[in-house]
C-alpha cells in the first residue's frame, strides 16, 4: 500500500494533538515497519514549518526532517504538479496539489483528516480510522 499522508495527520503527531495522535501515529507505525509506503510532499512539509514556527528553531527543522526521513519518503514538487493542479481548479490549491502529487506517485490512498477537501480527488482520500478500520476488516478476511 503506498500513502501520501497529509499535514494534519503530521501535526497530530507532532503536536500530540488529541484525540487524533493515536490513529495517526499508527498510520506513522505502518509506514515505519515498511507496511505501507508512505509519502509526504514537500509543500506538505514546508506548510508544517510554517505552522510550527512559533514552537521550533531552525535546529528543531532539522530535527522534524531527520525524523520524518527515517519514515517517510519525500515528494519533490513539480512544476507539473503545479500546472495541474491549478487546470483542477479546485477552491483549496494546496489540496490540488496533493491530489495530484498522489496521482503522480500512484498512490493508494491520501491519507487526512479532511476527506471532504479530496470529494473531486481521483485518489480515494481516508482518515486514519478508517483506514486502520479497513486494514483491520481485510486482515480478518485473510484468516
Amino acid at each position: 500500500m503506498r500513502f501520501l499522508v497529509d499535514a494534519n495527520i503530521l501535526l497530530d503527531v507532532l503536536m500530540n494533538r488529541q484525540p487524533h495522535v493515536t490513529d495517526s501515529a499508527s498510520i506513522w507505525k505502518l509506514c515505519e515497519t515498511g507496511q505501507a509506503e508512505g509519502y509526504i510532499s514537500s509543500l506538505t512539509f514546508a506548510n508544517l514549518i510554517y505552522i510550527m514556527r512559533k514552537e521550533i528553531n531552525p535546529k528543531g527543522i532539522e530535527i522534524i526532517l531527520d525524523k520524518l526521513s527515517l519514515i517517510f519518503h519525500f515528494a519533490d514538487l513539480t512544476s507539473s504538479d503545479l500546472i495541474s493542479a491549478a487546470k483542477l481548479q479546485w477552491n483549496d490549491f494546496e489540496d490540488a496539489v496533493q491530489c495530484v502529487t498522489a496521482k503522480r506517485l500512484n498512490a493508494d490512498y491520501i491519507i487526512t483528516r479532511n476527506v471532504k477537501d479530496f470529494k473531486e480527488s481521483d485518489i480515494i482520500a481516508i482518515t486514519p480510522t478508517n483506514m486502520l478500520k479497513l486494514i483491520n476488516d481485510f486482515s480478518e478476511l485473510s484468516n
